[in-house]
């Protein structure tokens, strides 16, 4: 328990390292990169969504076919 523990926080501090590294040495300034994140964000958003939305609707018409 102590070891998978252990291998958790490691792995939060060195993804909070890398976070702070990728924006530290990144070639954008603050601004234009937050809009470049938020536009990407966004996109996912949506591709999660149509994809749900798709799924859903496919599990609609299975069910009622196994309904009738």
């Amino acid at each position: 328990m102590k070891r998978a523990f252990s291998f958790v926080i490691g792995a939060f501090a060195g993804g909070l390292v890398g976070a702070a590294a990728a924006l530290l040495l990144a070639p954008e300034s603050g601004p234009a990169l937050r809009r470049r994140l938020n536009n990407l964000s966004s996109g996912w958003v949506q591709e999660i969504q149509s994809a749900a939305a798709s799924r859903r609707a496919d599990m609609e018409s299975q069910w009622k076919a196994l309904m009738e």
